[in-house]
């Protein structure tokens, strides 16, 4: 059992720690303020005759509540044949942070931002990411825009790519703008009071519900992994929330989707090099057979995303308390994302839990390496320039990138836990409704409803237990420990 009593707890100290552990370096190297001051000397990078002036379009912005790092900006048109055109402008970072400079060999070699609930450790430094290379409101910016069109069957075409100067004209956020689209809140202010913004983001919103039912027929997973935050006061966590999905954040999913899918598609016709993103067919799809048949459902033998998808969403709709928890088994056993090298008229691995074949990185150079380098290439190829990276350069790239990545998950999960720990520590004693997630020869797990937090029951086999414990049992418990160092919080039936 451990100490649920310790002194305060510093979790911003814990959390530059893990990231030293896992190989990151929170601190930026020396250099940075005289490349920043060189910087923020150029007003703004000088514009070639290519480049489109966009700044006209109602462009808006949808993000979390709390993002300064705003990557992208959206618009939509109706046109004449029913199709809905979409463009999406993405910061041009690459305009501001030259290729073997102090602050991109930094980038390169975090190659993400890490984002560890109480301090978010960015690639590019804040003035850059949250201010300068940011798609701030009212605030001119040189961007990449993807440009597409979408039919009523929520198929993608016409896709291509240019320069452009653009101007977000509303910073919106996730939750106020689902609640909008669902009809389960007021319209936001600014949407209130502009119904050309409102009329816009509609499109947007009828464009991107085509997307989502397009991407399902093929075969797209729909998995539900439950994602939280903590509640700070005073740089102090008090509570842990869930970040729920809506109309908003499948909004620009599907737009995401849909721009990374154009760029690797412009790379495939030019013949050119990149770095892809993919998610193989699993390896262990005979344990998802084997899990799916242990809840009445049977899979073909051979991996079958849409077969797949069609047992996730019977499953939701039967079960929607232990989703979560399937949609996590499932995430698990098809394996983490990673980057590749994709040769010239080389086929790509595909994004089996997107149901899409061309996949690249590319809408948030802000806080993504990857990104940064397809901005790279897609520029160099469209200003007909030399290609900026060799194919041994990319290799290298996406190697540590996908090594990065995972290690951010890993601080991330970290974090999470003793997050949650020194949030329940003032609740020691008190009783949680709760799902068993794991039994294992390490012990009994459970996942408490509300908050949504992981523990041990560390009485799960002694006198007055409920025998026979398995996954997916419904247990009432009480709160018996923490140990915020560790990350460990412990429960008794």
């Amino acid at each position: 059992m451990h100490n649920g009593h310790a002194t305060h707890f510093n979790l911003v100290a814990a959390a530059r720690a893990t990231m030293s552990e896992h190989g990151f370096q929170p601190d930026f190297p020396d250099g940075t303020d005289a490349q920043l001051s060189a910087i923020r000397a150029q007003s703004v990078p000088a514009i070639a005759a290519e480049v489109k002036d966009l700044r006209s379009l109602l462009w808006s912005s949808i993000d979390n509540d709390t993002s300064r790092d705003l990557d992208q900006i959206e618009w939509a048109e109706q046109l004449s044949d029913g199709r809905i055109r979409i463009l999406v402008g993405v910061s041009d970072v690459d305009a501001r942070v030259a290729a073997g400079t102090v602050i991109d060999g930094h980038a390169s070699s975090e190659t993400t931002s890490v984002y560890t609930g109480v301090k978010v450790f960015p690639m590019l430094p804040e003035e850059l990411s949250e201010g300068i290379t940011s798609l701030n409101e009212n605030q001119d910016r040189v961007a990449m825009v993807i440009d597409f069109a979408v039919d009523a069957a929520g198929t993608v075409s016409d896709g291509k790519a240019y320069r452009a100067l653009v101007r977000n004209q509303a910073q919106l956020a996730y939750n106020s703008v689902g609640a909008w689209l669902e009809g389960r809140g007021p319209a936001p202010a600014k949407v209130a009071a502009n119904a050309d913004l409102a009329a816009q983001l509609k499109l947007q919103d009828a464009a991107a519900q085509r997307m989502v039912g397009g991407r399902f027929q093929h075969g797209a997973l729909d998995l539900e992994t439950v994602e939280t935050r903590p509640v700070m006061l005073a740089e102090e966590a008090v509570d842990i929330v869930r970040l729920e999905k809506n109309r908003a954040t499948s909004l620009i999913e599907e737009f995401m989707v849909a721009a990374n899918g154009v760029v690797a598609k412009t790379f495939d016709a030019a013949g050119v090099a990149s770095i892809r993103r993919v998610v193989r067919i699993p390896k262990r799809w005979d344990r998802i057979v084997e899990v799916a048949a242990g809840l009445g459902t049977q899979l073909p033998a051979a991996p079958d995303s849409k077969a797949l998808n069609e047992f996730l969403l019977a499953q939701k709709q039967k079960d929607p308390d232990h989703f979560p928890d399937l949609s996590l088994a499932v995430v698990k056993l098809m394996g983490p994302g990673e980057y590749v090298l994709v040769k010239p008229n080389e086929a790509a691995p595909g994004h089996f839990g997107l149901a899409v074949q061309d996949y690249t990185h590319s809408t948030a150079p802000n806080r993504r390496f990857p990104d940064v380098v397809t901005q790279r290439l897609l520029k160099a190829w469209l200003g007909r320039a030399a290609h900026p990276y060799s194919e041994g350069d990319l290799n290298a790239i996406a190697q540590r990138c996908t090594l990065m990545e995972d290690a951010a998950r890993k601080v991330e999960r970290e974090m999470q836990k003793r997050i949650a720990a020194v949030v329940l520590r003032p609740r020691i004693g008190q009783i949680f409704r709760a799902i068993v997630t794991g039994v294992n020869n390490y012990g009994t797990f459970v996942r408490t409803l509300d908050p949504h937090v992981e523990g041990m029951l560390v009485n799960a086999g002694k006198p007055g237990a409920k025998k026979g414990l398995d996954v997916g049992d419904r247990v009432t418990v009480k709160l018996v420990a923490t140990d915020p160092e560790r990350g460990f919080i412990d429960f008794a039936i």
